[in-house]
């Protein structure tokens, strides 16, 4: 149960809530235990007539029908109230579902990459949705059934003990009984919903990246071989859904017999104790079966409730897992600091944890607000990092890196990255519009301000081709759109964004060269206020920038414009060298 004090603070939160459904619960439950009081008033009544205690057959009559009309409204008021406690609790619940989740939601979010680097999409979906849909059964349903059994058990044994001690004592002996039974088998639940959790993460995971990769699967022909894979991992899940399910299977049939073995008890004891005259009425014993069978549900409930919490932990204790860890990018300044643009590197080193690869080696240089600097290198030298670091993606393993002459960890990071307008290797879109897509940089920009920003990204025409223009929706991760086109959209995103940092991480690889230059000419307008990087395999993008660096295993190796360059020996002139012939050629 240590994992589920997580959600003390929602019981809190909704504390009135709940305090009404306990009183709820309770009207509920004394409306409920008339009914085999006026039960037994009845065969009290008839009893009475057949012992010509009563003479009268009009009065046998009235006192049944009053007794009828009773226990009809007694029965309606405990429905109605029932119907009250359910609202209450289930209500509650779903509150709390909700605020998990959001927290959940909101914890994703401040994690590091790092942390997605080393978790799979389909598990974090999965402890979002089914773990969390899993506590809900316990804040919900497990607590309105423990609510109203402990209710029922306090005022009807309450009852039973006050007109039959002994009979009473007799029909609670199998209880503790049920009690050893259940606490074995919760504990065997518990371990076995660890594991059911565990696989259907793995099932999850594996089909949305089986849904995310299906091109690349129809391309090298391997349905068979996933449909398999799926296969097995899906016999697995099965096996162990069975094996929880096996033991679930225990509940019922041991609360049916052990309820059965307290009516035997009633009904023998209970019929010697009336013939030995310690019981009076008969209507007694009719009453304590009534009773007995009023606890059956509630009874049977509490092996219910103990499956519920028992996967209520489990699925708690994976929430806790991730909902524990701490982001590895904090921000410790509260108020709000200017972004300039001015930019320095200061011996920089950087090492990967996931691979322990270090990717930056003591790298100095500094770029003024208002100057474009390329960066060229080959693939894993180090390029792409450079831009994580200055968005604070990441922060740095050895040496500094000052913004306007203030270390980047004294920046408010909103502020930071509200001014970066950052265009990833693998442009990537969501499924919605077109227009939204772009305005993601932008929530508030007017439909000029889109349509300016995609002639900038040189994409306006290739939209308006669309039979929706720019209401056109996307598919998942922007599939309806060719390479190029999606890198164009996520230029325009950028720099509608009118921020004072641009990054371009090889983002028009997929273009061609005249499109590119197109490209470059309005960036280099748009950017004259601006700090721009941009990361390049090609010479010709970076040719026009005030200053290059190139990179090798995470040096740098050479630096300086694009004329010094060609005229020096080294990687940059071979490079030159190597596609200016291809382009001739």
């Amino acid at each position: 149960m240590r994992a589920l004090r997580h959600l003390n603070k929602y019981f809190l939160l909704y504390k009135y809530r709940l305090i009404i459904g306990l009183i709820i619960t309770i009207v509920a439950r004394i409306f409920a235990t008339m009914v085999p009081t006026l039960v037994g008033d009845s065969v009290d009544v008839v009893e009475q007539y057949i012992n010509h205690e009563i003479t009268d057959i009009s009065e046998v009559k009235n006192g049944l029908i009053l007794n009828i009309l009773l226990i009809l409204g007694a029965v309606l008021i405990s429905a109605f109230f029932t119907f009250l406690m359910r609202q209450t609790f289930i209500v509650v619940s779903r509150f709390i579902e909700f605020d998990l989740k959001n927290e959940v939601f909101e914890h994703y979010e401040k994690l590091s990459l790092n942390f997605y680097k080393k978790n799979r999409t389909g598990d974090l979906m999965n402890r979002i949705s089914e773990d969390v849909s899993k506590v809900r059964m316990y804040v919900g349903p497990a607590i309105m059934y423990s609510v109203n059994t402990i209710t029922l058990f306090i005022v009807v044994i309450g009852y039973m003990v006050s007109i039959a001690p002994e009979l009473t004592l007799y029909t609670v002996a199998p209880l503790p009984i049920l009690s050893i039974s259940i606490y074995k088998l919760s504990v065997a639940i518990h371990k076995r919903s660890t594991i059911v959790q565990e696989f259907l993460s793995k099932l999850t995971t594996f089909t949305q990246e089986s849904f995310s990769g299906i091109s690349v699967i129809k391309a090298y022909g391997i349905e068979p071989q996933t449909h398999q894979n799926f296969s097995d991992l899906s016999n697995t899940s099965r096996d162990k859904n069975l094996d929880l399910t096996k033991v679930q299977a225990l509940f019922f049939p041991l609360m049916v017999l052990l309820i059965g073995c307290s009516n035997l008890l009633v009904i023998y004891i209970g019929g010697n104790q009336f013939i030995e005259g310690k019981i009076q009425d008969l209507g007694v014993i009719v009453e304590f079966i009534i009773f007995v069978n009023m606890l059956t549900w509630p009874v049977a409930t509490v092996g219910w409730v103990s499956s519920i919490v028992q996967q209520a932990e489990a699925s708690q204790t994976r929430i806790n897992e991730f909902l524990s860890q701490e982001p590895e990018i904090t921000n410790t300044i509260t108020t709000q600091t200017p972004i300039g643009g001015d930019i320095s590197f200061d011996n920089v080193s950087f090492i990967y944890d996931d691979t322990n690869i270090t990717a930056l080696k003591s790298i100095s240089f500094e770029v003024k607000k208002g100057e474009t600097i390329g960066i060229i290198g080959k693939t894993g030298s180090g390029k792409s990092t450079i831009l994580d670091l200055i968005g604070r993606l990441y922060d740095v393993s050895e040496g500094e890196i000052r913004i306007d002459g203030v270390p980047i960890k004294n920046l408010n990071l909103i502020d930071l990255r509200k001014h970066i307008g950052y265009v990833p290797q693998d442009a990537f879109l969501f499924s919605d519009s077109i227009k939204n897509n772009i305005k993601f940089g932008d929530q508030n920009a007017s439909n000029e301000e889109v349509y300016e920003a995609a002639k900038n990204a040189v994409v306006h025409n290739n939209i308006k081709d669309f039979s929706n223009g720019y209401d056109t929706v996307l598919g998942e991760r922007g599939i309806t759109l060719s390479g190029g086109q999606k890198q164009r959209v996520s230029i325009a995103r950028a720099i509608i964004k009118k921020p004072s940092i641009l990054l371009f991480d090889d983002c028009l690889s997929a273009v061609d060269t005249e499109t590119e230059e197109e490209i470059l000419q309005n960036l280099n307008a748009i950017s004259k206020d601006k700090t721009t990087f941009i990361v390049s395999h090609r010479v010709s993008t970076t040719k026009n920038t005030n200053k290059i660096i190139v990179l090798k295993e995470g040096e740098i190796i050479q630096q300086g414009t694009h004329n010094q360059l060609i005229r020096t020996e080294g990687y940059y002139k071979e490079l030159y060298l190597k596609q200016l012939n291809e382009k001739e050629t």
